[in-house]
């Protein structure tokens, strides 16, 4: 075998106790409280997120979608209490994040701790390979899949319900047998084989979740709000594990790109923000958005129109004004993806240089007023 064909042996990857990690961020100091008065902000920030909730609310009086799109460190700077509140009020109506920002919501539902130095861990073999986080998320993703549920909702039930109960051997291999050809037969093999090889058991696997008011996945899950999860193979911890199976991962990846791109269908004077996600927000939203464009266009319909998008990062937008368009490409600004792509979706794109949770607690109070 040539070298280039050659490939690494996960199954042989030693993993440890999650409770042995020493994690960087806990639960109970983390957790904003929504009614606290948020951080202050300069006035022409506070005017930009004064606006983003006039059109929110604006949004949801015309049952048009309202999509909040995050990276982890939304949830590890304590926002899950602040969502769950916008949730409850009907101001969010579909939430996406990434393959890290599932993983740190699983962690905080299940440890109350999260985060690790990845400088250390790397050099000693082990970030990332604990075993429950890899473990557990694979099972719900496992388990999910027979159902045909996407990520968000497969790890948000197995929190909500802490646990799951694995279907038996038999009756995968029966159906397999039976429907060969059944759009979830590849899951129901993906389950079975971890069955047999992966110490998988069947019947009820009971996981306490003791902070399940920690995880956005979760909230969403029980209150019935669609949260579509975007990971990227290899991209994330669960893949520094014994069980990794991309296909699985995959699987339900694709669930939730449909999921997420039905949500982009009700977007026709709706709002999209995209708060500190500088790789999965732009690029799984601009497909979605050709899709969908696709098949209206098939159907005689308009595009996505009347949406307002905003982008909220600590960078300076490579100190260009977005609201004019994009930069030359000679201009460094450029080359800055959440912004660019951004730009081109067809609505007003507005960038906002502010730390996520600023921006996020003073709009939920801007929001309350209205």
């Amino acid at each position: 075998m040539s070298r280039n064909a050659s490939r690494i042996d996960l199954t042989r990857v030693k993993v440890q106790p999650l409770a042995e990690r020493k994690s960087l961020c806990c639960v109970d100091d983390i957790l904003v409280d929504p009614a606290s008065p948020p951080p202050a902000c300069a006035e022409p920030l506070l005017e930009r997120i004064t606006e983003c909730a006039t059109r929110i609310a604006a949004a949801r009086r015309r049952n048009a979608a309202v999509i909040l799109m995050y990276g982890a460190h939304l949830l590890r700077n304590g926002a899950a209490r602040i969502l769950t509140r916008m949730m409850d009020r009907g101001w969010l109506t579909h939430l996406a994040t990434n393959g890290a920002g599932s993983i740190h919501d699983w962690e905080f539902a299940f440890l109350g701790k999260s985060t690790e130095s990845v400088k250390e861990n790397v050099a000693n073999g082990t970030f990332g390979a604990w075993d429950e986080t890899g473990r557990y998320i694979h099972l719900a993703l496992l388990v999910g899949g027979v159902r045909g549920e996407g990520y968000g909702q497969a790890l948000g039930r197995f929190i909500m319900r802490n646990g799951v109960t694995v279907p038996s051997a038999g009756s995968l291999e029966q159906s397999l047998k039976i429907e060969p050809l059944h759009p979830l037969a590849a899951a129901r093999a993906d389950l079975l084989q971890a069955l047999h090889v992966k110490q998988v058991t069947e019947g009820a696997t009971v996981v306490p979740h003791r902070w399940p008011h920690a995880s956005i996945v979760g909230q969403a899950f029980q209150r019935l709000i669609s949260l579509t999860v975007h990971p990227g193979i290899g991209y994330d911890i669960i893949s520094v594990h014994p069980m990794f199976n991309g296909a699985a991962i995959g699987r339900a990846a694709a669930v939730d790109f449909r999921r997420f791109a039905a949500a982009v269908e009700e977007l026709d004077g709706g709002v999209v923000m995209s708060i500190g996600s500088a790789i999965m927000a732009p690029q799984v939203f601009e497909k979605s958005l050709s899709c969908v464009n696709n098949l209206r266009l098939q159907a005689g319909r308009s595009i996505v129109h009347d949406h307002t998008l905003y982008v909220v990062d600590l960078q300076e937008g490579g100190h260009w004004d977005w609201s004019g368009g994009e930069p030359p490409k000679s201009n460094p600004a450029y080359y800055l993806r959440f912004c660019k792509s951004f730009s081109r979706m067809g609505g007003a794109m507005h960038y906002l240089s502010c730390d996520n949770l600023v921006f996020l607690h003073n709009l939920f109070h801007q929001l309350e007023r209205l």
